[in-house]
């Protein structure tokens, strides 16, 4: 990046007293200019404690909306509004409410990846990084409902032996890598481990040698001594892993899984974000007041 480009975001950071927060799947110009980077769990627990006068999330709207939360006496700006997330738009309160009906006892599990309106009608929130601990937190008597991600739910279920009441919703993007495209790495790569995120299906998340978050993909790579993987997830997690780790190899697991709303945030966007701060992300109190305590009960637990 250009060092006087660089010079001037740095400078403009300290007179508007913001941070700058990135998700592992934002282009590589946005993960190099971030104060933090991570996925969704490590996102959140960042946000709980700024310190900052504003922050500027590069990630999508419910992610900037959890930070809103969080911080209600702070500015969170997400410098393209239009970044949204479809799995997230895949659940509706109202068809929430009308399950929770049919199921009047049981404990709602909401994905971070979801709208304030679904978490204020839910219980605890979970991150593909903890949904696991989430769902053993739960009396082994209490029925769950788990939204939106039917894959996550899936996965989690067989890993914990508690039967979930799982929502049709999925991630786009994940949903896009095929077992045929890890049969075809494979074939190529015959030496490379496979490692893919548990938002996956259940064909291609049982072809891998290691399944977890962007965050433990990461520390996945870092640590071991193998030299070549296959990653299957989003592509923008492939500029940490080669920071990182440069003397290893690391192969997309398949050419369609790129997230259109994560590459909506842009350079330009968030210069302007740094001089504006806008634009706000702002969520109603009433809302906000119920959707922070699912939050907040994550937290406590991991």
């Amino acid at each position: 990046m250009d060092q006087k480009l660089l010079s001037k975001i740095r400078e403009l950071k300290k007179e508007q007293d913001v941070i700058i927060l990135a998700h592992n799947y934002q282009i590589p110009e946005i993960q190099d200019i971030g104060d933090f980077v991570g996925d969704s769990l490590g996102l959140c627990r960042k946000a709980a404690k700024i310190k900052a006068k504003a922050i500027i999330f590069c990630g999508v709207w419910f992610m900037a909306e959890s930070a809103a939360l969080l911080n209600p006496d702070k500015i969170v700006v997400l410098p393209e509004l239009q970044a949204g997330c479809p799995m997230a738009d895949m659940v509706r309160p109202e068809e929430l409410l009308k399950l929770k009906e049919e199921h009047p006892d049981a404990v709602v599990v909401c994905y971070i990846n979801s709208n304030a309106e679904v978490k204020a009608i839910s219980d605890i929130c979970c991150t593909s990084s903890n949904a696991k601990a989430v769902v053993q937190s739960i009396p082994e008597d209490k029925e769950i409902i788990f939204v939106p991600d039917k894959n996550l739910g899936r996965y989690v279920s067989e890993q914990t032996g508690r039967s979930l009441i799982l929502w049709p919703g999925y991630c786009i993007v994940h949903q896009r890598i095929l077992p045929e495209h890890i049969k075809e790495r494979k074939k190529q790569h015959p030496d490379a481990l496979v490692l893919v995120h548990p938002e996956c299906s259940r064909e291609v998340v049982l072809m891998a040698d290691f399944v977890g978050s962007t965050s433990n993909i990461l520390l996945y790579c870092k640590k071991s001594k193998e030299k070549k993987f296959i990653i299957g997830t989003e592509h923008g997690i492939l500029h940490g892993l080669k920071k990182e780790n440069p003397e290893k190899t690391f192969i997309p697991a398949s050419d369609y899984a790129v997230c259109r709303n994560m590459k909506k945030i842009t350079l330009d966007k968030v210069i302007s974000s740094l001089k504006t701060l806008k634009p706000v992300v702002r969520v109603d109190h009433a809302i906000g007041e119920r959707a922070l305590k699912p939050v907040k009960r994550m937290l406590e637990i991991t």
